[in-house]
């Protein structure tokens, strides 16, 4: 293998795995065998010139070194020099010199190097395959009045699909049939549960619960939330972050360096295996896989922890921000606003509205859904029993409630179908509003507030001590008199409001020629900034647009995951750095040894064993998560 290779995956990753473990398992017996004949019986004969005790070493240097210089000449003829080149020469030069112990110590260190590499790998993107399990393989579609198991693949636009309790949902959909509630938490990372009627909508990997639904499939599998979050997934595994790159320099500046020591060496002393042991001793194959292993390990821990890694490259970028640029609503507010004000418009008290608009809101995701139900809550009013629920573009949420053809929309989306009522609507304030029609009626209006989160302003005072931030910038779409409220609560001193998509991209980019910039935002208006931003962090699954423009993407959007994505970066650079540079140091160190005589080839071969386990178990802590991953 070489350091210039992608991360293997799925069939080949197993099956160079196989390999590199069967010729692993081959240099340990063969290394064993020669031990026992040599030691422990002491056998002395010759085999057409060759001695008996070298047998089985010469056969790992066959069967398994040969199958390894071969592969690594043929990234030298693609002109791909990795550090590992030095592991060939040291195989090669091993079997002329008659060294064969050294010799299949270094075929046993080049392999078990990729076994271990193949399992970290594994390890370390546990979490990532557990996402891919969940989904099943077949989907119950209804055929006429028949119910059969078809593959998720045959699974077209429009067909009916039967979820059974407690399965999971295959494809995105709107329930056709039934009752129940759905378990989203894969896209939330906390149990969100959601109750589910005819009319609303189910996403691909939601669990249902106890009821039967029969849904209407609005796309098929590979289209759906649940393949994006996949695709997502295999992109972050493949992608080629800075800090590989970092690692492959290192390697270039390594190998010049361990061949000029070795060539002195045997210049020098005028003895061929001190050449040998100095190159045996800097193989660094094992060392240098250590960085790709604390990559896979850092967007597994950041999985568990509810964090989606969209693109490697932002966990090394992170480390290197200077300025923070967050939008308001969603990031530092939380999102879900709270009833303000009910301006009843007809004769029904504001205790029967918020009931019927609880009993239709609960079969929404939508942000007012929550608040409304809520102060329901608050009130005890149990929410009325709705049928007939659906959520159609330019109409809001309808249905049928307790008698009541009710609907809830925006102020704007009621105007255009009823323009008469404008005069009898108070002034457009700032601030969210919903219209409450009732058959057909103007019936309230519910005034929201958005809360500021309570964290706000300890997150933001931290930022600048303890990851080196020196500008935070708080940008967004509404009035400045709201802006710079919330900016007061939380500590931001500069602040842009009433800015349009494109200003947010423009201040953006300013920005990004000055220092490195991290941009925060949920709403698809701010897609385009966090594409433009060194780092675009999502926050929640509100909008799918957000999350392809973004790098990552924090499921739940709390600031506190976003401080543990903040540490998982430092730490994979912290890690990453420490097992390739301090492996290296200390490689160096064994090769001065070598060159002096001290070492054999035999010796350094363990010794360069043991640092490069060292290392590669030192980058795997990067998948465990640590006593702390926040600091305010």
């Amino acid at each position: 293998m070489t350091t210039d290779k992608k991360q293997p995956t799925n069939a080949s990753e197993s099956t160079t795995g196989i390999v590199q473990i069967s010729i692993a398992i081959l240099a340990i017996i063969g290394i064993l065998a020669h031990l026992a004949l040599r030691f422990l019986v002491d056998y002395q004969g010759e085999f057409h010139g060759l001695r008996i005790v070298d047998l089985p070493l010469i056969a790992v240097l066959i069967l398994g070194g040969i199958p390894l210089v071969v592969d690594l000449l043929r990234h030298v003829l693609r002109l791909e020099f990795g550090s590992d080149l030095l592991a060939g020469i040291s195989i090669v030069t091993s079997a002329i010199l008659g060294e064969y112990l050294a010799g299949s110590m270094v075929v046993l260190m080049l392999s078990g190097g990729e076994a271990l590499e193949a399992y970290a790998v594994r390890r370390a993107t546990s979490a990532l395959a557990a996402l891919a399990k969940r989904l099943p393989s077949v989907a119950h579609k209804m055929i006429g009045t028949r119910m059969s198991d078809v593959p998720l693949a045959d699974v077209n636009v429009g067909a009916l699909l039967v979820i059974l309790p407690h399965e999971t949902s295959p494809v995105d959909g709107v329930v056709m049939e039934g009752h129940s509630t759905m378990d989203e938490s894969f896209l939330t990372g906390e149990p969100y549960h959601v109750s589910k009627a005819p009319g609303t909508s189910i996403i691909s990997g939601s669990i249902n619960g106890e009821g039967a639904l029969t849904i209407r499939a609005e796309q098929r599998a590979e289209d759906s939330r649940y393949a994006k979050i996949m695709r997502v997934m295999r992109e972050s595994e493949q992608s080629r972050p800075q800090l590989r790159r970092l690692g492959d320099q290192l390697g270039a500046f390594y190998t010049p360096l361990a061949v000029t020591i070795a060539v002195l060496a045997w210049i020098v002393s005028a003895d061929p295996t001190r050449f040998l042991a100095v190159l045996v001793v800097a193989t660094p194959c094992p060392l240098l896989i250590a960085i790709p292993v604390a990559i896979l390990g850092s967007i597994s821990l950041a999985a568990r922890r509810g964090i989606i890694i969209k693109d490697p490259s932002v966990l090394e970028r992170l480390s290197t921000c200077r300025t923070a640029i967050f939008d308001k609503t969603g990031t530092l507010t939380y999102g879900r606003p709270k009833i303000a004000e009910i301006r009843s418009m007809n004769e029904m008290s504001d205790d029967v509205l918020i009931r019927l608009a609880a009993g239709l809101e609960r079969y929404s995701k939508h942000p007012l859904a929550e608040p409304l139900l809520l102060e329901a809550l608050s009130r005890k009013l149990p929410p009325a029993e709705a049928s007939e629920v659906s959520e159609r573009p330019g109409q809001g949420l309808v249905g049928h409630v307790d008698g009541y053809d009710l609907q809830i929309t925006s102020r704007a989306k009621w105007l255009v179908n009823h323009p008469e009522d404008e005069p009898n609507l108070p002034e457009n304030t700032a601030g969210l509003q919903c219209v409450v029609g009732v058959n057909g009626k103007l019936g309230a209006l519910i005034l929201f507030r958005d809360e500021p989160r309570s964290d706000g302003q300890s997150f933001i005072q931290h930022l600048k001590p303890h990851h080196r931030w020196n500008r935070i910038l708080l940008v967004s779409g509404d009035r400045e008199s709201e802006v710079r409220y919330l900016a007061d609560l939380v500590g931001i001193t500069e602040i842009h409001a009433g800015v349009s998509p494109e200003g947010k991209v423009e201040i953006t980019r300013r920005e990004n020629a000055k220092a490195p910039t991290v941009f925060m935002g949920d709403g698809i208006n701010d897609a385009p900034a966090l594409a433009a931003a060194t780092v675009g962090v999502a926050f929640g699954q509100n909008s799918d647009i957000t999350s392809e423009a973004a790098g990552a993407v924090v499921m739940d959007g709390s600031l506190r995951k976003v401080d543990e994505l903040l540490h998982i970066g430092t730490r994979l650079r912290r890690v990453a750095l420490q097992s390739a540079v301090g492996g290296m140091v200390f490689s160096i160190g064994g090769m001065i040894l070598a060159s002096m005589g001290l070492l054999s080839p035999v010796g350094g071969a363990f010794l360069q064993e043991i640092i490069d386990l060292v290392a590669v178990f030192n980058a795997l802590r990067t998948a465990f998560t640590p006593k702390r991953l926040t600091d305010y």
